[in-house]
């Protein structure tokens, strides 16, 4: 199972990033992506997704759009014009840091591609 303690340090450019990729998605599809691309290694709770969501939202990186789904509203989130730019750096840097503990822990480089 992935490290609670890590995945605080990287929920929000990991929401960056997916919604990046996908243009636009809602918050249990998030959790599931997630969970999906991680072999079910890496569980997003609601409890973790929902309040960087908001945050996100407040700091003008996303924007938050809602329509109905059935009997249900649903929330899409998409990249606002500065958070596009927001989604470059983040990425950046957290690429690098993959770098950083990856020379810390002594681990072969790994190769990986930032859409």
């Amino acid at each position: 199972m992935f490290s609670q303690e890590i995945l605080k340090g990287i929920i929000k450019p990991l929401i960056i990033s997916l919604i990046k990729e996908e243009g636009r998605m809602y918050g249990y599809q998030i959790t599931q992506k997630v969970k999906d691309l991680s072999s079910e290694k890496m569980i997003l709770t609601e409890g973790a997704l929902y309040p960087a969501l908001h945050k996100l939202v407040d700091d003008g990186i996303l924007t938050v759009e809602s329509e109905q789904f059935g009997n249900r509203e649903r929330k899409y989130y998409t990249l606002s014009e500065s958070g596009k730019q927001t989604a470059i750096s983040k990425l950046e840097e957290i690429k690098e840091s993959i770098g950083i503990l990856a020379q810390l822990f002594n681990l072969k480089p790994i190769a990986y591609v930032v859409k």
